[in-house]
């Protein structure tokens, strides 16, 4: 079998909204989820066992146990309860993603880890229960395999596919400074959940200045407390608020990624080359936002 490659695209949170903290500690959300054409690539070579290498600009970043490894572990325990086989490999992880960026850089790349051993195993997938396992891996894990804009309530686990994305190009910028995600709940201080939320509809978006119109009227609630943790936010969002063609400047996740919103990717082109030659320290990038 031929080496198969899988992207696992930036998960962006065009908005955010905490409802609360729930009795188990987690906290109910409310956010549109799209992804950028940029990410992390997995490429899965396949063979006997399972191995696990990791290269590219933010590798060393990693430390602790990959998702991508435990994405194969649960697969593998699943295979084996339902009396299958797990074909897999070696498994190379290209990380081109800041790490605790804000952009389910982690579930991201467990998700791409799912979508490769279902394609190296045909006929696995109908037999396991994918959902659930993505879920193990993380809250965002499941809109990541899916892999589409979704509305995301719960922890992040109910998915409403966003039935038309507008066109739209985004710009990724982040100070290379990690703020990792737990920090900023802890610092977040949510009051607890009351009752049931409403449910909520994914929006119906007509066309680009609709999407902006849209998102204006709402917000990333963890931005305020995001940027007292991690000043260099401020900088990054002032910077993209001043670009020609910026329609739309936010925080996305738990930060410090911030990115900028545009009708057309050559313009989100221009911005990136203009942020890098100002601020060459920190990381850049440009696509479309799917």
């Amino acid at each position: 079998m031929a080496t198969l490659v899988e992207l696992a695209p930036a998960k962006v949170n065009l908005y955010l909204h905490v409802l609360g903290r729930r009795s188990d500690g987690y906290h109910e959300l409310e956010s549109l989820a799209a992804f950028a054409s940029v990410g992390d690539v997995l490429r899965l070579d396949p063979g006997p066992g399972f191995e696990l290498a990791i290269d590219g600009p933010f590798a060393a970043a990693l430390d602790g146990e990959n998702l991508v490894a435990k994405a194969f572990h649960l697969v593998r325990r699943a295979a084996a309860a339902s009396g299958r086989p797990l074909h897999a490999g070696r498994i190379t992880l290209t990380k081109n993603l800041p790490v605790a960026a804000g952009l389910g850089g982690g579930s991201a790349d467990a998700a791409a880890a799912l979508r490769l051993l279902m394609r190296a195993n045909p006929g696995l997938a109908c037999e396991l229960a994918l959902p659930r396992i993505a879920l193990q891996l993380g809250a965002d894990v499941p809109v990541c395999l899916q892999n589409a804009a979704a509305l995301m309530t719960g922890v992040g686990e109910r998915l409403q596919r966003v039935a038309s994305l507008p066109t739209a190009a985004i710009l990724l910028a982040n100070p290379r400074v990690p703020l990792p995600t737990a920090d900023v709940f802890r610092a977040l201080k949510a009051a607890p959940l009351a009752g049931t939320p409403p449910e909520a509809d994914a929006p119906a978006l007509r066309d680009f200045d609709d999407m902006i119109t849209s998102l204006a009227a709402t917000t990333n609630q963890l931005e305020p407390v995001a940027r007292s943790l991690c000043a260099p936010i401020n900088d990054v969002l002032a910077a993209l608020a001043q670009l020609p063609g910026a329609r739309l400047t936010r925080m996305s996740g738990s930060g410090p990624t911030c990115f900028a919103l545009f009708a057309t990717v050559a313009e989100a082109e221009v911005a990136r080359d203009a942020v890098r030659a100002r601020r060459p320290e920190w990381w850049a990038a440009a696509g479309m936002l799917e």
